[in-house]
């Protein structure tokens, strides 16, 4: 019930923001720049729907720069947002999920050390550039699953209702 409130609250919120017509007229570089940004979101986010991790959050942060630069995407963003908002809401629906989670955020961390150490000589692509992304993977997971949690059922306060 309080996902749905807080989904309601973030329509309300974007329907009141200012979207006048001169806002959405940027310069042909900062258009440029925001649709390359939001391609490569949008690649690496539907690459992630198949692969482990959080493609929905990534195909919906494309869309909106892609959406910046080219205004007729801007139709698209709310079902992805929809879709997006159930898949957090599903990700932390138990705490099995939860744990899981959390488990496949430290099993990365551990894997970056691991590779970045070299500990075991015979890894492929040994060294810190592997080690640091897997690193860097696992805090991202653990960020997203914290914020998932926060925005579901509700923040330290205990407000979840």
């Amino acid at each position: 019930m309080s996902a749905a409130r807080r989904v309601e609250e973030d329509e309300a919120e974007a329907e009141t923001a200012p979207t006048a017509p001169a806002e959405r007229h940027h310069h042909p570089v900062t258009r440029l720049a925001l649709g390359i940004a939001g391609s490569v979101l949008l690649v690496v986010g539907v690459a992630l729907l198949v692969l482990p991790g959080p493609g929905m959050l990534l195909v919906l942060a494309g869309l909106v720069l892609l959406s910046r630069a080219v205004p007729a995407v801007a139709r698209f963003e709310e079902p992805v947002r929809a879709r997006a908002i159930q898949g957090v809401e599903a990700s932390v629906a138990s705490p099995w999920r939860i744990a899981g989670s959390v488990l496949a955020g430290l099993g990365l961390l551990a894997a970056g050390v691991v590779w970045g150490t070299k500990a075991i000589s015979w890894l492929p692509f040994n060294g810190w550039s592997t080690g640091s992304s897997l690193i860097l993977s696992g805090l991202i997971l653990l960020g997203l699953l914290a914020w998932s949690y926060r925005r579901v059922h509700g923040g330290a306060d205990g407000d979840a209702s």
